[in-house]
């Protein structure tokens, strides 16, 4: 039987697997498909991986690298290396509710060590490791699929020996090639996923040394098995899915190692038979190793859950819909039909967006819906494999499809909601490493039918097609990816129900002027999903600098309605309502924002400038200065300070005050100017024209700086030079009526004082 011939009887494992590799069926014996030497090869596939998304070098920083590279504290260096083990991927404190839990400190410093080798945010250098790590993966696929597809065989002189060159070097290159994973090397974002990937591999390798015989005559090295471990830890450091791989090497030990036939097994145990006694768990050192590979996953799933906390992460019911259904079924169907998607994904990687929540997929209710027969093919086809992969009577068979099914799933488990719910409906990013299964499984496909087929050219070219239609997506899809905009509009066609498609088109144009454009697009968001109150907050905010204040203050009511503890909307509605002079119910708003965010010095600038009007000074400059505090860097409540103290008359507190704030911000023109202005009036004239001159240098087109300076020089005597500066200012700006009268007595006083000359 099947499941007795390799036992553990057996004093040398290499000849054992040198024996078998003449009996081996030769899975590339009917591929029409060109073989190359083993270095060739990998640098085949290295180029293409690399011409694939070369084009996203030089791509911006878009979608959620804003948060977890440009807004995440852990990158600067002013932050300890050891925050970095405290923090999740997005730089919050996991102890913290509103932490998203993902652990991945290994992705972080990487993040970190570009950020200081390139002296900045300059996003070349992220996009060009992530090139390089994709390129590296590929590669090291030969190695992988030569293994899954060929066995694990070994020379009578130790060496591992490639039983499927060509088939091998076919599914690297459709995985090399696969335009689903343009998310994870185009996002660098998905570095996660890229390290995860790498160390996965290795992880795998590794095990695989682990059955080379040592010197010491033994069947397999425990050394190897612990540094298999080892690098699962490290490949689950860098993103969860990683841990996956200690079950993966699990299932490899039984099916490929011991040669396990799992339905001859599930027979014995039906029936009680006694022979079980040397059944294949039994063998020698397969329980040790099984043991060791349980002992450590369940020692690194302790230690995350240590750091984590015990409270899983918060997400909401726009993120996973599906899993907030009361109903079991519907729950239980849309998990399904979200399996179909992604391995639809998998077969046809046409439509892909970078985002699949809110309304892109429409939850199924019933079963008169007519989506309920994707699921229906996908358990088809599966079962169908299953039943391959269990009750075939060759072997060979047998392996491959149950690897290619275990590669295709179990790396998918903490994506699936089995276990715990996700943040997301589908991510095109979680398919990087069930892809390897379907590769394996095309590739097994395509050796099969070319077995059959008569003209085995015609089936190459065909495949060589989709190799080269492949490769020009992965190019379309990286330049898409390349900016926000063009990115957020690519998901337009693909996903036009999804409101956060729409909410980001609108924030893009927003940011860049476009307000009447975004305006279109944030409320189509809004009617999508009425309850989407972020783009309530970001429409509210445009009308109101539109001064259409009465519809701003309805939606931005209705934000904070719908979430009680948003605070930025808290805040815009108190700024729309103090436009509106309802100046009780402004402070109210202010307050209830600070409550929901301690630390918010916008808010308190934007309640020191109500203070400021209604003529509470003293409160105002309280709230300016509780701004500064939390934002030492926040330049308008330094100057609202400066000028509020200036025109209070308060010149020496107001000097003190602007001396402190270009200690903190010394480069800020504005704040030049202020302090200039009180100087001046100080009749510190030499200091003052200093400040002025430096923030004229700083902000040459500013008509005030110069028709203040031409003031100061007016005061000190200096009258040319205030004339030449007075005709500056009303050159830039000809309607100051301030700056004209005083020229206009400058002047004068010119006139009289050359005719006094005369």
């Amino acid at each position: 039987q099947i499941c007795n011939q390799h036992n553990a009887e057996a004093p040398n494992l290499e000849k054992a697997f040198h024996r078998m590799a003449q009996t081996e069926p030769n899975l590339d014996h009917d591929v029409s498909w060109f073989l190359l030497p083993s270095y060739w090869a990998k640098m085949v596939v290295a180029l293409i991986s690399f011409l694939c998304f070369a084009n996203s070098y030089d791509g911006d920083f878009v979608f959620d690298d804003s948060e977890a590279i440009i807004n995440n504290k852990d990158l600067k260096a002013e932050t300890p290396l050891g925050d970095l083990w405290h923090h999740d991927f997005w730089g919050s404190k996991l102890s913290s509710n509103t932490s998203h839990k993902s652990y991945r400190p290994l992705t972080v410093l990487t993040f970190r060590i570009n950020y200081l080798f390139a002296g900045g945010f300059y996003p070349v250098g992220f996009h060009v490791i992530n090139i390089i790590l994709h390129c590296t993966i590929s590669v090291l696929m030969i190695d992988v699929f030569s293994i899954l597809l060929g066995g694990l065989q070994f020379s009578n002189k130790g060496r591992r020996l490639n039983l499927a060159p060509k088939t091998s070097l076919l599914a690297a290159l459709l995985f090399a090639v696969h335009p689903v994973h343009t998310e994870c090397v185009a996002g660098i974002v998905g570095r996660a996923d890229l390290l995860c990937a790498l160390f996965f591999l290795l992880s795998f390798l590794g095990y695989c040394k682990a059955f080379r015989e040592n010197k010491e005559g033994h069947n397999f090295s425990i050394f190897w098995v612990l540094v298999s471990v080892i690098l699962g830890a490290i490949a689950m450091l860098c993103k969860e899915q990683g841990i996956t791989i200690l079950g993966l090497n699990a299932v490899f030990d039984a099916l490929v190692i011991n040669k396990l036939n799992v339905l001859e097994l599930i027979q014995k145990l039906l029936h009680k038979d006694k022979s079980l006694e040397n059944a294949w768990l039994l063998r020698k050192g397969l329980l040790f190793r099984i043991t060791l590979l349980m002992s450590g996953g369940a020692s690194i799933l302790y230690i995350r859950w240590r750091i984590m906390g015990t409270g899983p992460p918060a997400f909401t019911e726009v993120d996973n819909p599906a899993s907030f259904a009361d109903s079991l079924f519907v729950r239980a169907i849309n998990y399904n039909y979200y399996y179909s998607l992604n391995a639809w994904l998998l077969l046809c990687p046409w439509w892909l967006c970078f985002d699949w929540s809110m309304g892109c997929i429409p939850l199924i209710k019933s079963v008169s819906d007519w989506r309920i027969i994707a699921l229906a093919a996908l358990w088809f086809c599966l079962i169908g494999l299953i039943c391959q992969a269990l009750c075939s009577e060759d072997s060979h068979k047998r392996r491959i499809l149950s690897l290619g099914l275990g590669f295709l799933i179990i790396p998918f488990l903490p994506a699936s909601n089995l276990f715990f719910r996700v943040g997301f409906v589908i991510a095109e990013r979680v398919i990087y490493l069930p892809s390897i299964g379907y590769c394996i499984l095309f590739t097994y496909g395509f050796s099969l039918l070319s077995k059959q087929a008569k003209k085995k050219k015609i089936l190459a070219v065909a495949v060589f097609g989709i190799l080269l239609i492949n490769i020009m997506r992965c190019a379309l899809r990286s330049s898409q990816w390349r900016s926000e905009e063009q990115l957020f509009r690519s998901a337009l066609s693909v996903c036009p129900l999804n409101a956060k498609v729409h909410y980001n088109v609108g924030k893009n144009l927003a940011d860049k002027g476009n307000q009447s454009a975004a305006i279109k697009y944030y409320r189509e968001a809004v009617r999508l999903n009425p309850k989407y109150v972020h783009a309530m907050n970001n429409l509210g905010n445009i009308l109101k600098e539109r001064n259409e204040l009465q519809e701003a203050e309805e939606l931005l009511s209705l934000a904070v309605q719908i979430q009680p503890d948003f605070a930025a909307a808290w805040m815009n509605l108190g700024i729309v309502q103090n436009s509106l002079r309802r100046f009780e119910e402004a402070e109210q708003s202010y307050w209830t924002a600070i409550k929901h965010r301690k630390k918010y010095p916008d808010c308190y600038y934007n309640l020191g400038r109500l203070y400021a009007d209604l003529n509470r000074h003293i409160d105002a400059l309280n709230a300016w200065r509780n701004a500064t505090v939390l934002k030492p860097e926040h330049s308008l409540a330094w100057n609202n300070m400066i000028i509020l103290l200036d025109n209070t008359g308060n010149l020496a507190q107001a000097e003190a005050v602007g001396r402190e704030a270009l200690e903190l911000i010394p480069n800020d023109h504005s704040l030049m100017f202020s302090l200039a202005n009180v100087l001046g009036k100080s009749q510190k004239y030499k200091e003052s024209e200093a400040l002025f001159l430096k923030a004229i240098k700083a902000n040459p087109n500013a008509a005030s700086y110069h028709g203040n300076l031409a003031v100061l020089y007016h005061r000190w005597g200096n009258l040319d030079l205030a004339k030449k500066h007075y005709e500056v200012s009303l050159k830039l700006d000809p309607m100051a009526p301030g700056t004209k009268e005083n020229y206009n007595l400058l002047r004068r006083k010119l006139e009289q004082l050359q005719k006094k000359g005369g």
